[in-house]
């Protein structure tokens, strides 16, 4: 039998106008949760949320402000902390200072308003980019603190790590009901597909279908990673906010293991184009595995991923070519 847990819950989710956010609303409103969604871009959050607009209550604001914060979160059950500054790996290379500041600023602002107002439980959206470089594969959440994050992506990473320390701390403290999920490489619909903060697959997605030919993928294509697809990331969060409030990290990932090459020849495959690929040796890899071990997720949250990676590209791609395309 399916948990009633969130209905008629109150849940704030903040960067609910997002990708993944809008789809983590869609599945509160399916559970019978009243949800409010902060936006700064109307149009944006008219568009990812116009299933449920009806539904959902949308209030303008910035994170960054604390005065709005302590206001939204008034009378909230439950707070999802999904607003996030992150693009690829070109645009965290040369983002680091603006990315941790960023997402730092907004999170202390809504986790401290959350604190004050006494909302019941809250989550922390932390990030397999708090990962070293070299870590053990498939990687365990007790490597979270080893070494340095990756250094492609220090800056979000970084930012990661103090979120997850300030909840902890949060939690010592003030005796706050707080759940941390580590998300992995997550795509689907309603992706970034912006040249400027695509991550790999929708930026390669958005190539194919504009008819690049050669294509020019950054690095060798050898680095693997374990892609999630957004209906997965939503239901292990789900299960993370009812079963695992007490900041015990919790990876919420795939255990399938993909190269970049395979991915940019599944691409090929379903778009139904096959130009000729280079691989662009001259500009990083990033992560050489990206793989997180959901064991923990498993056992804790009966989590398990439903979708694999050929039917998450291939419901992508045919959401692309009848959303998207129109408007690329």
């Amino acid at each position: 039998m399916e948990s009633n847990f969130f209905q008629g819950k109150k849940v704030l989710v903040t960067g609910g106008s997002g990708f993944v956010g809008s789809h983590l609303v869609e599945k509160l409103v399916e559970k019978g949760a009243l949800v409010t969604v902060p936006y700064r871009n109307k149009e944006k959050a008219e568009k990812n949320l116009k299933k449920v607009l009806e539904k959902i209550k949308l209030v303008h604001g910035d994170l960054r402000e604390q005065k709005f914060c302590d206001k939204i979160t008034n009378g909230i059950d439950i707070v999802c902390n999904l607003a996030a500054d992150v693009g690829g790996i070109h645009y965290n290379m040369l983002h680091p200072g603006t990315i941790f500041k960023e997402n730092l600023t907004s999170f202390i602002n809504i986790l401290e308003a959350a604190r004050k107002n006494k909302v019941k439980r809250f989550l922390t959206v932390s990030s397999a980019c708090v990962y070293p470089r070299y870590n053990t594969i498939p990687t365990p959440e007790n490597e979270g603190f080893k070494d340095t994050p990756e250094p492609t992506n220090e800056g979000y990473g970084w930012a990661k790590r103090m979120e997850e320390f300030l909840s902890q701390a949060y939690v010592k403290e003030f005796g706050m009901k707080i759940a941390i999920i580590r998300p992995s490489n997550m795509y689907g619909p309603r992706d970034n597909f912006s040249p400027e903060k695509a991550h790999v697959v929708p930026n390669l997605l958005r190539k194919i279908m504009q008819g690049e030919d050669p294509l020019t993928v950054f690095g060798t294509g050898n680095p693997t990673r374990a892609f999630l697809h957004i209906e997965d990331f939503c239901e292990g969060a789900l299960l993370a906010i009812e079963k695992a409030v007490d900041t015990d990290p919790i990876n919420i990932g795939s255990d399938e293991e993909i190269s970049i090459k395979q991915l940019v020849f599944l691409l090929c495959k379903h778009i139904g184009k096959f130009p000729k690929v280079i691989f662009d040796t001259t500009k990083p890899d990033g992560h050489p595995r990206r793989a997180s071990d959901i064991s923990k997720a498993k056992e804790r949250l009966g989590f398990s991923p439903k979708i694999s990676v050929n039917e998450g590209i291939k419901k992508t791609v045919e959401w692309y070519k009848t959303e998207a395309v129109q408007n690329d």
